[in-house]
């Protein structure tokens, strides 16, 4: 075969598979680009950031999301700027306007009561601090116990134990310097709920010296509220005395005392008595 042929068929066979190869690699990038969906870069946090943060832009950095978008992302750092953080935010999660406060809020606590609502602290006993038994996030019931003002069974049935409020959101868990007796300065666990004010007024009434708070966690699912009948310490240890009843006699009406009247007619004398059985009849 002719040496020039050979080389012109080998030349077209290097020229067509160099085609062939490109033809593949254009094709196959394009599909894979429709495979992929294309991202889009949101607003992130930079570090671990705790509730009640007002937001600079030191606190924030950007990551890429393929797909759709998350209901209520941020696009641009300045959105987020200035606005305090109504719950806790981890490195890297992207931000959402519904874990951001409203614009001009500022941060603290005040900023993550919804409106309509209110924070009131309670001060409970040392055992829940020192088991961290609430923390933010969590719900909870709260119970009083003491004896009942003015009750007359008291002596009797001893403290009683009443659920007074149910399912309620904890926004925050601390502790509150306080002064004792002697003015010396003492720890004291607060737990801050939120309640409507009606339930904020029942708070502060069972918040006084005469009844002790217990507050008693349930889960966040369960948000069922039961009708639960309060209870006394007499009741551990079997049958309450039943109270005492004692017999009331009615006095009766004392009876007229008796009066006579002298009657003179003429000559005649005579006595009327009045007030006795005999002259009733």
């Amino acid at each position: 075969m002719n040496r020039r042929l050979v080389a012109i068929l080998l030349a077209a066979f290097v020229i067509a598979s160099g085609c062939t190869y490109l033809i593949w690699r254009l094709l196959g990038n394009r599909m894979q680009a429709a495979r992929q969906p294309a991202s889009t870069r949101v607003v992130a946090a930079g570090a671990d950031i705790k509730l009640g943060t007002v937001l600079t832009p030191a606190n924030l950095t950007t990551v890429d999301i393929a797909g759709p978008l998350p209901k209520g992302a941020i696009l641009k750092p300045e959105i987020a700027v200035g606005r305090g953080v109504v719950s806790d935010l981890y490195q890297g999660e992207p931000i959402l306007e519904s874990r951001l406060a409203a614009p001009g809020s500022g941060g603290g606590l005040a900023a993550t009561i919804p409106e309509g609502m209110r924070a009131c602290a309670v001060k409970v006993d040392e055992v829940v601090g020192v088991a961290g038994f609430v923390t933010p996030g969590m719900h909870v019931d709260v119970m009083i116990s003491g004896i009942p003002p003015g009750s007359q069974t008291a002596v009797d049935v001893g403290p009683q134990v009443k659920t007074i409020l149910q399912n309620l959101s904890v926004l925050s868990a601390g502790t509150d310097i306080q002064k004792d007796a002697e003015g010396k300065p003492q720890q004291v666990q607060v737990v801050n709920l939120l309640v409507t004010p009606e339930q904020a007024q029942v708070l502060s009434l069972a918040s006084n010296s005469q009844t002790r708070i217990q507050l008693v966690l349930r889960n966040p699912l369960d948000t069922k509220v039961n009708e639960v009948p309060g209870n006394a310490m007499a009741n551990l240890f079997g049958e309450p005395p039943k109270p005492k009843t004692v017999a009331v006699v009615k006095a009766r009406k004392p009876a007229p005392k008796p009066f006579s009247i002298e009657i003179i007619n003429g000559g005649k004398r005579s006595e009327a008595n009045f007030g006795t059985p005999e002259v009733k009849k």
